[in-house]
């Protein structure tokens, strides 16, 4: 009887690579060493040195390259990851041919003498919260001549010359800093767009006082304040690159099924994984980092990774010893680079590979 082959596993980790300056908190007293191991044994398949004032995350663009939604053709290659179409199909909705972006309800702080946006996951939300406040938005929206879908509360869609083709920041690349720099502007030109502008404003009005937003502050939340647009693009064909995708994302899910694939949730742990038999080469997006990256809460980023080292770094050492597993690929991003390793059985044989895992944080 011939053997089946050995799964392929693909980890993609956002923000689970720490400057060099952080790495020394983030990683005290951690032990790692099925992790430490992978590491010092994989083989490097790519590592980029992002910029401070890119405007997407190195997760966003890894997985726009990973499925072909940006290629080394495109003009903005470095910095592009137009995912709003593909966002919007995992939403339920329907992208067609035309240019979108994606507009979150956020919370933005007034500083001493700037405006701060706060991570919009830590908002807590509810979604007839969100529907309330899209409804009392919706006609601002409108009057500006734009297309308009919201098949999901917490994420709306606009297309048109207006607001469609903007370069707007990832909300994570914008969270704790002054939104000066990081608010949409005109991708020929450069220039601040008007048009955003007025609708933000504009729904900032809408907003005010607004019955949900007293409510939310009576309980001690923040208001919903204003509104965020980013991820602008077009759908196009993309590439069928994984047989099995589990994301709780919606980029990743849209680009999955934009492959042909039926996306899930990711398992709690490479048993479930491994319990699950999959054939052919599977991703699996984890995200416990997130949170406490951009709060620099580096005690709980570092618990954490003791947590993924139980449930899948150990138990994926262990698989690829006995060659159960055929090759586990890892893509660390931070919020500016990323590195992506692979490793097979015969690379935990390469004794005389001894990388540190200082060597991977990036300047």
């Amino acid at each position: 009887m011939p053997t089946m082959p050995a799964a392929d596993l693909h980890l993609l980790l956002p923000f689970s690579l720490p400057s060099a300056a952080d790495a020394a908190t983030a990683l005290h007293g951690l032990q790692s060493p099925a992790l430490d191991r992978l590491l010092a044994r994989a083989t490097l398949v790519e590592r980029v040195i992002g910029e401070d004032f890119q405007r997407t995350l190195p997760h966003e663009r890894w997985i726009a390259r990973s499925f072909g939604a940006v290629t080394p053709a495109d003009q903005r290659y470095a910095d592009d990851a137009p995912l709003a179409p593909f966002m919007l199909l995992a939403d339920g909705g329907t992208p067609g041919d035309a240019s979108w972006a994606c507009i979150e309800p956020v919370h933005v702080r007034i500083a001493h003498d700037h405006l701060v946006l706060i991570d919009p996951d830590t908002l807590g939300v509810r979604t007839e919260e969100a529907r309330a406040l899209f409804e009392a938005a919706r006609p601002v929206i409108e009057d500006m001549g734009v297309t308009l879908q919201a098949p999901t509360p917490l994420r709306w869609y606009v297309s048109g010359e207006k607001l469609g083709a903007l370069a707007g920041a990832s909300p994570l690349r914008a969270t704790g800093r002054n939104i000066e720099i990081w608010l949409p502007h005109e991708a020929r030109t450069g220039e601040r767009s008007r048009a955003w502008m007025k609708l933000q404003n504009e729904v900032q009005m809408a907003w005010f006082e607004h019955p949900l937003n007293v409510e939310r502050e009576s309980r001690g939340l923040p208001a919903i304040n204003s509104i965020w647009l980013h991820a602008q693009g077009t759908l196009r064909p993309v590439t069928g690159v994984y047989n099995h995708v589990m994301s709780d994302a919606a980029a990743t899910r849209g680009l999955a099924l934009a492959s042909g694939v039926t996306p899930s949730s990711p398992v709690e742990s490479y048993a479930a994984f491994a319990k699950a038999d999959p054939e052919g080469a599977t991703l699996i997006e984890l995200d416990p980092f997130s949170a406490p990256f951009i709060e620099q809460d580096w005690a709980r980023w570092n618990q954490a990774l003791r947590e993924l080292e139980a449930a899948w770094f150990a138990p994926a050492l262990q698989a690829l010893t006995n060659g159960t597993l055929g090759k586990l690929g890892l893509t660390l991003c931070g919020d500016t680079g990323s590195v992506t390793l692979t490793i097979t059985r015969a690379d935990l044989r390469k004794f005389w590979r001894r990388r540190p895992i200082a060597a991977l944080f990036i300047e």
